[in-house]
């Protein structure tokens, strides 16, 4: 089987992943929308509050999400050339917005209890349901982790990294309903409300991150740079690499550059050439696209580029 049907099969394998995963995040952020509601009715939580909230956002990015991704791996076509793999950092930015917007009103909320405690009732009613909670939660992160992994998807990394936050969020959702129900720490209750705003905060930076830098076409990290040219030069009939560049576009990446060949080689040869070295880059950056421009030794990169 030649290296372009394998990565064919490989890329056709992993965006069914993609999808089937999307898809899960979505019935999970529900179904906990739903438990999270009833348990909040039943002990009048303002952590609980905090916790539906964040479920309730989950269902919106993960649905942004979803969307996104099934826009993300539609082969290119003639009106988009390079792919629609931009969409998915367009939903980390959604994302980070919406996680936002959940954060300054957790702050709110959780200062106004400060202020007037509330009794919490039925605390064994809300443990429980934090319980399934937590459970669910790290199903769904340990399928996307694995899709991560394979994939390198960001917008099933950045789903991954507010249900992770959600863990903790339920975990100490559980620890302030025990202190304000079994203890009469009533504090508690609302001071962990300011700490899930916190890790949501945190989330926030790191998926808006990653987004702005695929969106603003990003140079890979200078680990993917330096590799790249040493598969490069591996190739013996190499003699330079310039005029490097590189950027991601949701799981693919693009990589172009200049190769020095000996000038006395035949067209047809730096053309095998530049085959043989595309070939071996896949090897390393399956799901990249790559564009190789052959130049004879001598006539390197224009001044002022790398």
């Amino acid at each position: 089987m030649s290296i372009a049907q394998t990565t064919a099969d490989r890329s056709s394998a992993n965006s069914a992943l993609m999808r089937r995963v999307a898809l899960a995040a979505v019935g999970t952020a529900t179904f906990l929308v739903v438990l999270k509601t009833v348990a909040f009715v039943l002990t009048g939580s303002i952590a609980m509050m905090a916790s539906l909230a964040d479920s309730a956002l989950d269902v919106i990015a993960s649905f942004v999400n979803l969307l996104a991704i099934r826009h993300a791996l539609t082969p290119a076509d003639a009106e988009h050339r390079f792919g629609h793999g931009k969409a998915e950092p367009l939903a980390g930015l959604a994302q980070s917005a919406f996680i936002g917007g959940s954060s300054v009103f957790l702050v709110i909320e959780s200062v106004r209890r400060i202020i007037e405690p509330h009794i919490i009732h039925h605390g064994d009613a809300g443990l429980i349901v934090m319980g399934i909670s937590i459970a669910v939660t790290v199903v769904l992160v340990i399928a996307q982790q694995i899709t991560v992994h394979r994939t390198g998807s960001i917008a099933i990394g950045a789903d991954r990294m507010h249900y992770i936050s959600d863990i903790l969020v339920n975990a100490g959702v559980a620890l302030g309903i025990v202190l304000a129900s079994k203890f009469g720490i009533t504090i508690a209750d609302p001071a962990v409300g300011l700490l899930v705003a916190g890790v949501l905060a945190l989330g926030v930076w790191h998926v808006f991150r990653q987004s702005y830098d695929q969106l603003m076409d990003r140079e890979l990290p200078d680990a993917d740079r330096e590799r790249i040219e040493r598969v490069v030069m591996r190739h013996p009939d190499v003699r330079n690499i310039h005029d490097l560049r590189t950027r991601a576009a949701g799981t693919t990446a693009f990589i172009q550059f200049h190769i020095e060949l000996d000038p006395a080689i035949s067209l047809v040869r730096s053309h095998a050439v530049s085959d043989e070295v595309e070939r071996a880059l896949l090897q390393d950056f399956p799901k990249a696209e790559v564009i190789i421009h052959q130049d004879p030794q001598g006539y390197g990169a224009p001044e002022g580029l790398p």
